[in-house]
């Protein structure tokens, strides 16, 4: 517990840590500190700057860290105009590009088709009105401070905190990299079912065959595409912003044209007739004409798709389909137009199972089965639908919105862009959605409607059919806005992962940690060949290159080209997205999608509710337009449709984040940013100090609060670890564990020491495994410095109510006292504090927490009752899997007058009672006389008091006779050098007469009086500790552990050095020795 310090050379002023610092100034600082006006400050004029010099400092501190290197130029006077450009062209159109995605052109009219106009606009106004509170909470926290580069993931970590940052942030990542396969595998089905058909490579072997052929061109087509643009991501993201605008123009014509021809549609629909076989829809460019017969010339033959339904080209033939023979082929309008009023056919939902037949029910039919082998001519569905599976298809289009804020490293003033672009983004794409929800519903055939892919339009894209001037300006349209998306994907996920990289909160990315490794190791084992010593052991080889490789990690995700630009972290995306393009399916990479999108989006709302209801003072956002019940709705409104959408991929996916929160907590996220669940925890810590103020815990919740004394060598490092050990194996991980030390000197002085010694001890707690709070203190002496820890350690009813500290070994073989009289000193304060007291004896022998005792017994011995946390103890040890195969065995001690098998009955019973399991055993002592060697080892004890006692007034003397000279003899009242400089003791010099010489006639003399005299206590106290020895030693001898009643010492202080030779007697021949002092306060009950 004691080290003393020494002055530093300088002051003991620390340099304060500030980013708008430099170290280069300091020509500049010194000018400074002969500023006449500020003479009263210039002594601390390097660590509190002027105003002037800190204001500019922070003029040119910027936000931008990687990426906006290109986006850089001159500043002049119509700056204010450009920024709103930039705002528009970094972060609107990002959004619009986004969210007017594969989605809208591709299976926005399935949705209506199959889920009504009714249940679709509801769709709609769900994820759009969860996007929009999502954006209100996302704006209040991006105008709350600099938003630098990582945008949502930077958002999330800094207001939840390091753990929820790195799960959320590599969620989001992953869900904006399969993203990006989404828009891809939107833009392949674009090109090879509607633009260019004869491209695809693989073909099915007939019209019944299933969809492999369709996947495996998507794979490979999908490939293709990805590589491009990952190269056009790699050579610059400028190049990906100039082909934005052109992509928003091809999306804006896109919508005005399917504005345009729902318009036209009242005066004149476009002719896109549906052949329907009865009510059933058929796939239309499987024949020519929509009739079973055809008149050539003058004959009437039967038509191709007489052919397709019947064996015989006789139209008189019964050697046809059933279902062909007893229906009538009619054609229908799939284009009614908006006055048609077929609004009210498709105003509610058509749900139907995968393989199911598209029907018209307005129209008669005859229901017969028909043969299986007709089914291809058919259009059927290729999933089973539901409101729900539609909710998660639906959900990506509306996830745009933190495409323009993951770029934010990009962003001029991110605080202005992100509110004006993603709530003017979602307000736009909102309005087209629900409008778009009621054209659809208004314009277009139901059975056009829920045909997937336009097989009954002679495979037109369905939203093709309505615009106008041609079906082509969609197709082309929505191919270019999906690239555009997948191009923005693709830019987003590699900034999100380098921000993710660059904070170092994965373990494996750590930054300092990794570039120390490599340096020592590059040198070490590939330049000089020692990794291939042999010399080596494996593991230690092993270790090396691991390291290396975390380093080449940290190195390729957080760094790229010398612009900023990730570049390998865009080699990693491109990889990952191509496991999506592997999937080859849209509609099942679209939930997954939404399950990391809908979580992402609900730590956003969480965030901005725990911001705003812990009130911080440094929660204050420039967006007013926001209020915690909102981001409590929009949160509820996220989780809702997590399960709404796939409850198993909301589990799946909340299992990943959990497991990433877990993995970064386990491992450690050094990381303090002033985050809300920190701010959370402090609010819900300070509820609880308050609760537990209102009075001491009830006997059932009392469990040892510990407040571990520990001694530290001149180096600072901790000198009995296994104190740690010990406390770490009887709290195991629960209740309040205190670590304290002292520090000897001047506060002033030694505060660098006091740093020092507290990550020393941390550093020992955390290979300890011991979960708790450190404290050092500087005091004048080492004493007092205890009893401050004693006095003050904790706070409210969090205190400490058990003291731990470690034997004074060598206390007989050292002339100094400080160490047995501060052992002694402690004692007395925890008794006077009500404290409990713990003193592990031989702690150097105690197992560590990597020892397991397989068998052996923690032995009990009861003398007194204190309390009972002699019984409550090895239960505790009993629960850590060190002491967990040890048995418990309890010894008591029956006097003369005693009933032994009473005794041993009451016990037993007890221990019941307390749900104990031990043995028990009563331990008789007999009254017998006072053997010789107690009164040798009495002699002894006080001989060696006299001795020393003699050879401190000597040593007194001396002193006495040195400083006299310079000082008055009557001044000498205190000698604290007698003791140490941290005794207070007055010492009376004694006159010449009491000087002795030790002769053999004395000693006899000595003997007498001492032993033979009318007080002979020190004699019975020898002989109890002796006798309880020996029995203790009889039964306990190969005990793993020894638990025994602490005797108190004695009221008088002149005693004191008799005290530690009774302690000493008591456990001696005992390997292992935990003695133990009661609070004075029950601490076990029998009691429910």
């Amino acid at each position: 517990m004691r080290f003393k310090c020494h002055p530093p050379a300088g002051h003991g002023n620390h340099k304060e840590d500030s980013p708008f610092l430099s170290s280069s100034d300091s020509a500049s600082k010194r000018n400074d500190y002969y500023d006449k006006n500020l003479a009263l400050f210039e002594e601390e004029l390097d660590i509190r700057p002027k105003v002037s010099s800190l204001l500019s400092r922070l003029v040119s501190y910027t936000n931008v860290t990687q990426g906006a290197k290109e986006h850089e130029e001159a500043e002049s006077a119509d700056a204010s105009r450009r920024q709103i450009f930039f705002s528009l062209l970094l972060l609107y159109l990002p959004c619009l590009q986004n969210i007017f995605g594969v989605i809208l052109f591709l299976r926005l009219t399935w949705i209506v088709g199959t889920a009504g106009v009714v249940q679709s606009f509801l769709i709609v106004l769900m994820c759009c009105s969860c996007t929009m509170l999502t954006a209100i909470s996302m704006s209040a926290i991006a105008t709350n401070g600099v938003v630098p580069a990582g945008g949502a993931y930077f958002m999330i970590s800094r207001s939840l905190g390091p753990e929820f940052g790195g799960a959320v942030g590599l969620c989001f990542y992953l869900g904006t990299t399969f993203a990006a396969a989404m828009y891809i595998l939107g833009a392949i089905e674009i090109f090879l079912k509607y633009l260019i058909p004869q491209a695809a490579i693989f073909h099915p072997a007939d019209i019944h065959a299933g969809s492999g052929a369709m996947l495996n061109n998507m794979r490979v087509y999908g490939t293709i595409c990805l590589s491009l643009m990952a190269v056009v991501v790699f050579v610059g993201v400028k190049y990906v912003n100039k082909f934005a605008s052109l992509f928003l123009a091809c999306v804006i014509i896109s919508i005005v044209s399917i504005y345009a021809g729902a318009i036209k549609s009242i005066f004149h629909p476009p002719e896109f007739p549906i052949c329907m076989l009865g009510n059933r829809t058929l796939v239309r460019d499987l024949f020519d004409v929509c009739g079973k017969t055809v008149v050539v010339g003058n004959d009437t033959v039967p038509s191709q798709l007489w052919k397709n339904f019947c064996s015989s080209e006789n139209s008189s033939s019964t050697h046809c389909d059933e279902y062909f023979l007893q229906n009538n082929v009619t054609e229908i309008q799939g284009i009614p137009g908006l006055a048609s009023g077929i609004i009210n056919e498709n105003m509610w939902g058509d749900y139907m199972e995968k393989g199911q037949i598209l029907e018209k029910a307005s129209l008669s039919s005859v229901d017969v089965h028909g043969s299986m082998e007709t089914f291809g001519f058919y259009v059927s569905a290729d999933i089973a639908t539901s409101f729900t599976l539609l909710v998660g298809i639906f959900f990506p289009s509306a996830t745009g919105i933190m495409a323009g804020s993951n770029r934010s490293g990009d962003l001029r003033d991110a605080q202005k862009s992100i509110p004006i672009g993603t709530i003017l983004a979602i307000t736009t794409t909102s309005l087209v959605y629900f409008s778009s929800v009621v054209l659809f519903g208004a314009c277009i055939e139901g059975a056009v409607l829920r045909d997937k892919f336009g097989d009954a339009v002679s495979k037109n894209l369905v939203v093709g059919t309505l615009s106008w001037p041609s079906p082509w300006v969609i197709v082309i349209g929505s191919f270019f806005s999906t690239v555009g998306a997948g191009l923005q994907s693709l830019t987003g996920a590699p900034r999100l992962l380098q921000a993710i990289a660059k904070d170092n909160i994965i373990p494996f990315l750590r930054i300092y940690d990794c570039k120390t490794i490599y340096q020592k190791t590059t040198t070490s084992f590939f330049h000089h060949g020692d990794f291939l010593n042999y010399n080596l052991n494996w593991s230690t080889q092993y270790k090396i290159l691991l390291d290396y490789i975390y380093f080449l990690f940290w190195n390729v995700f957080g760094h790229g080209k010398a612009n900023g630009e990730p570049t390998w972290a865009l080699l990693l995306t491109g990889l990952i997205a191509e496991l999506g393009i592997l999937i080859a399916s849209l509609d099942m990479v679209a939930p997954i999608l939404s399950m990391f999108f809908l979580m992402c989006y609900l730590f956003v709302n969480l965030a901005c509710a725990v911001q705003t209801l812990l009130r911080t003072p440094n929660w204050r956002p420039r967006f007013r337009y926001y209020h915690w019940a909102l981001s409590f709705l929009g949160m509820s409104m996220c989780l809702a449709l997590m399960f709404i959408s796939s409850w198993y991929y909301a589990i799946v996916a909340m299992g990943i984040a959990g497991m990433i929160y877990k993995y970064i907590e386990y491992q450690g996220a050094e990381k303090e940013w002033g985050d809300g669940i920190r701010g959370l925890s402090l609010s819900a810590a300070r509820y609880a100090l308050l609760r537990l103020e209102a009075g001491p815990p009830h006997t059932k919740n009392w469990r040892p609060q510990l407040l571990v004394l520990l001694k530290l060598d001149e180096d600072l490092h901790v000198k009995y670890p296994r104190m740690l050990t010990f406390a770490s194996q009887l709290k195991a991980g629960k209740g309040l564990t205190i670590v304290g030390s002292v520090i000897q000197g001047s506060f002033l002085e030694c505060y660098g020491e006091t740093q020092a010694s507290e990550q020393a001890i941390k550093n020992m707690m955390e290979i300890e495994r011991v979960k708790g709070f450190c404290q050092v203190v500087v005091a004048s002496k080492v004493r007092e410095g205890i009893a401050h820890l004693i006095q003050s350690c904790g706070l409210g009813g969090m205190k400490h109510n058990t003291v731990v500290m470690g034997w004074p070994y060598g206390w007989r073989q050292s002339e100094d006292p400080r160490a047995w009289k501060t052992f002694i000193n402690t004692v007395r304060c925890t008794t006077a504090a009500h404290l409990a007291l713990m003193v592990p004896k031989n702690v150097s022998f105690y197992p560590s927490n990597h020892e397991r005792f397989t068998d052996g017994y923690i032995d009990v011995w009861w003398i007194v009752h204190d309390g009972g946390m002699l019984m409550l103890l090895p239960f505790l040890l009993k629960q850590h899997k060190v002491w967990r195969k040890c048995k418990m065995r309890i010894f008591t001690v029956a006097q003369m007058d005693d009933n032994s098998i009473q005794m041993k009955k009451d016990l037993a019973t007890f221990l019941y009672q307390l749900r104990l399991e031990a043995e028990v055993e009563v331990v008789e002592m007999h009254n017998s006389d006072i053997s010789a060697y107690t009164y040798e080892r009495t002699l002894m004890m006080e001989q060696r008091s006299q001795m020393l006692k003699q050879m401190r007034l000597s040593s007194a003397e001396r002193d006495r006779e040195v400083q006299q000279y310079s000082l008055d003899r009557h001044s000498l009242i205190r000698m604290g050098s007698l003791y140490s400089d941290e005794e207070e003791e007055t010492i009376q010099v004694l006159p010449e007469k009491n000087q002795m010489t030790w002769t053999s006639e004395k000693i006899e003399a000595e003997r007498r009086n001492r032993i033979l005299g009318n007080d002979q206590s020190n004699v019975r106290r020898m002989h109890t500790a002796v006798k309880l020895n020996e029995v203790i030693v009889n039964r306990s001898h190969d005990a793993r552990l020894v638990l025994l009643n602490m005797p108190g010492p004695p009221r008088n202080p002149e005693g004191d050095e008799n005290y530690m030779e009774f302690l000493e007697v008591l456990t001696e021949g005992l390997e292992r020795v935990l003695l133990v002092r009661g609070g004075g306060r029950e601490v076990i009950t029998i009691y429910s």
